[in-house]
C-alpha cells in the first residue's frame, strides 16, 4: 500500500517542479515580458488607446491603455453608443478612455501567449457640443454639451498569439460587461407649428449590459 501511495503521488511531486523550473526560467530567461498593442477595430466606437501589456509571472499579466476618444460610428443602442451626426451642428471633441486589466494564461509559457481570462476595468468619456439652429435653420453660437461618461467591469476571454519568426502579435478577445452610464444627451426637435428649434437635455444614470469583441495588434519585447 506504501508503494502504491509513492507511485501515485510521484505525478504531482514532478507538477510542483514544472512550475518551479517555468517561474524559475522566467526570471532568467531573455524572453518577451512587455507588449504595446493597438485595438484595431476600436476607432470604429471612437475610442483610440495605446496598450501596454506587462508580464508579472508566467501566466500572470497586467494591462494599461490610455487614449482618447472622438467621433462614434457604431450604434449600439443597449450601451449608449449613439453613431455621431456629420452635420455642421454637430462639433465633437475629445475626450479621455483609460483601461486597467489583470489576465491570467492558461497555457504553461514563458511569454505572454494562449488563451486567457482577463479582468478590464475602464472609462471612457464620449464628448460633443450641439449648436442651436435659429427659425431659418442657420447655426447659431449657442452650443449645448452632450456628454457620454461610462465606467465599465468587463470579464473577456481571448488568445494571444505571438509570431514564430517575429515579436509581432494578435489579440482576439470578446466577453460581457456592466456599463455604469452617466449621460447628459441633447436632443433637438422642430417645432413646425412655431417653425423653431427646441433643445433639452436628458439626464441618464443607469447600469446597463455590454458585449465586447476585437483584436488587438502589437509587438513584444
Amino acid at each position: 500500500m506504501g508503494a502504491a501511495q509513492q507511485a501515485h503521488a510521484q505525478p504531482k511531486t514532478k507538477v510542483v517542479l514544472y512550475k518551479d523550473r517555468l517561474a524559475a526560467a522566467f526570471d532568467t530567461v531573455n524572453c518577451v515580458k512587455n507588449v504595446i498593442k493597438l485595438n484595431a477595430f476600436s476607432f470604429f466606437r471612437g475610442e483610440f488607446p495605446v496598450y501596454f501589456e506587462r508580464a508579472i509571472t508566467h501566466d500572470v499579466s497586467i494591462e494599461l491603455a490610455a487614449g482618447i476618444t472622438s467621433r462614434n460610428y457604431v450604434s449600439l443602442s443597449l450601451s449608449g453608443d449613439d453613431v455621431d451626426d456629420f452635420s455642421a451642428g454637430t462639433e465633437i471633441k475629445i475626450g479621455p478612455t483609460v483601461h486597467v486589466g489583470f489576465r491570467y494564461y492558461f497555457a504553461d509559457d514563458l511569454e505572454p501567449q494562449g488563451g486567457y481570462l482577463h479582468l478590464d476595468f475602464a472609462h471612457l468619456d464620449y464628448i460633443k457640443d450641439i449648436r442651436e439652429k435659429d427659425a431659418l435653420g442657420e447655426l447659431t453660437d449657442i452650443r449645448h454639451r452632450d456628454t457620454r461618461t461610462y465606467n465599465d467591469i468587463r470579464l473577456l476571454g481571448g488568445y494571444q498569439l505571438l509570431s514564430g519568426t517575429s515579436n509581432w502579435l494578435f489579440d482576439f478577445y470578446g466577453g460581457i460587461g456592466l456599463r455604469d452610464r452617466h449621460m447628459e444627451v441633447v436632443h433637438e426637435t422642430l417645432n413646425i407649428t412655431e417653425n423653431k428649434w427646441t433643445y433639452d437635455t436628458e439626464i441618464i444614470d443607469d447600469v446597463v449590459p455590454a458585449v465586447f469583441m476585437g483584436v488587438k495588434v502589437g509587438v513584444g519585447f
